[in-house]
């Protein structure tokens, strides 16, 4: 049986306020291709289909248009909720989607029944844990002792090791679960889960299967050759900007894990991140090629220029992010609050202030304009 591991789609993610629904479409659009090149089997989504608990009607139009895209190419699919994903609304109608072969595990009263499919070797047993937030986790386990998230995933994979060892000698077992587990690099698009300090859980959790599709984490990891995290399938922060994004191919023999093979996904959109002054990242002829890229902007002027990314999209129209440092850094030091306004006059505070955040003084037309502005404050405080 050869299985497809996908995860963390984040499907109606906005990239520093830019849409991506099409860039998603197309990658995921790509997965149904992948079906068909490699005869895939099974593809399998560890978590966060959505980007949120209650998603637009357009991100639900991608969702299902790639859902059936995969399913028309000849694969069954596994799903399980992520911490994004609101599990009640994802499971809905999960016995009617399975009669079409999407299989949908979102309860937690059901994590310990497989969907069971066969190949010639017999049954290949999948579970889907969905997330778990743990506190209220542990009491629907029946395990109010357990805690953080150790405690309850360790409940999970026990009644699902048990589950498995009821089954026919041979059968072989693969687990989706959306966790944090110890050795993962998390970037910073993962909304965190951490509960008092601690999110993070050990490996050895998910001992006993022959293969743990992982979901949370945004880039592709491999932990042990049978736990792994396939990561997004899109960059979703400029810290993914050199990952290669891919997804795992898995193919189960008849004494288990066979091969996993690495197959990287075609990028719809690249990033990239450019520093310099504004007059250099307007006119450098070196830049010509990233006008389709996302781009963060590092603007080094030693005053913050004005309008600074209006004229940026004016070249690049995929500017998404800009931050001012000035070459060198602030004059001056930082003055506690205090300090920083004792014995001085509105006016002189204010245009402290702008100096401060700009690096420039207020010009004359507007340090009238603060006049006119702290004059018309006082006079609404007589008021």
């Amino acid at each position: 049986m050869k299985l497809l591991h996908t995860s963390d789609w984040h499907i109606g993610r906005t990239f520093h306020g830019a849409d991506l629904l099409a860039e998603q479409e197309a990658v995921l659009g790509h997965l149904a291709d992948l079906v068909v090149a490699e005869s895939v089997d099974v593809v399998l989504v560890s978590g966060d289909i959505y980007d949120r608990a209650v998603p637009s009607a357009e991100a639900v139009r991608v969702a299902t248009t790639a859902l059936g895209r995969i399913r028309q190419a000849g694969a069954k699919l596994v799903m399980t909720p992520g911490n994004h994903d609101s599990a009640p609304r994802l499971g809905a109608f999960a016995e009617f989607a399975a009669a079409g072969g999407l299989h949908l595990r979102a309860t937690i009263d059901g994590l310990a029944e497989p969907v069971l499919l066969p190949d010639e070797h017999g049954e290949v047993a999948l579970y889907g844990i969905p997330y778990l937030e743990p506190e209220p986790a542990r009491h629907a386990l029946g395990v109010p002792e357990a805690r953080g998230h150790t405690g309850v995933l360790t409940e999970a994979m026990r009644r699902i090791r048990e589950d498995l060892a009821g089954r026919p000698s041979g059968t072989r077992s693969v687990v989706l679960a959306h966790a944090f587990v110890t050795g993962g690099e998390p970037t910073e698009s993962e909304r965190t889960i951490a509960v008092g300090g601690v999110e993070q859980v050990p490996g050895s959790v998910f001992d006993g299967v022959d293969y743990v599709a992982l979901g949370h984490l945004h880039g592709p990891q491999t932990l042990a050759e049978h736990l792994r995290y396939s990561g997004s399938p899109l960059a979703y922060s400029f810290s993914e900007t050199r990952q290669r994004k891919s997804v795992w191919l898995v193919e189960l023999g008849a004494d288990g894990l066979a091969e996993v093979r690495r197959h990287e996904l075609p990028v719809p959109r690249h990033l990239a991140m450019l520093r310099g002054e504004l007059a250099e990242l307007l006119s450098d002829p070196e830049h010509d090629g990233l006008t389709e890229h996302f781009l963060s902007f590092t603007v080094t002027d030693r005053v913050r220029p004005i309008d600074a990314m209006r004229k940026l999209r004016e070249r690049f129209p995929y500017a998404v992010h800009m931050d001012w440092q000035p070459e060198g850094g602030h004059d001056g030091a930082a003055l506690k609050y205090a300090e920083a306004v004792r014995g001085r006059s509105d006016v002189e505070i204010t245009r402290s202030f702008l100096e401060d955040c700009r690096g420039s003084a207020p010009s004359e037309s507007e340090e009238r304009l603060v006049l006119a502005a702290l004059g018309a404050a006082g006079r609404e405080r007589e008021v």
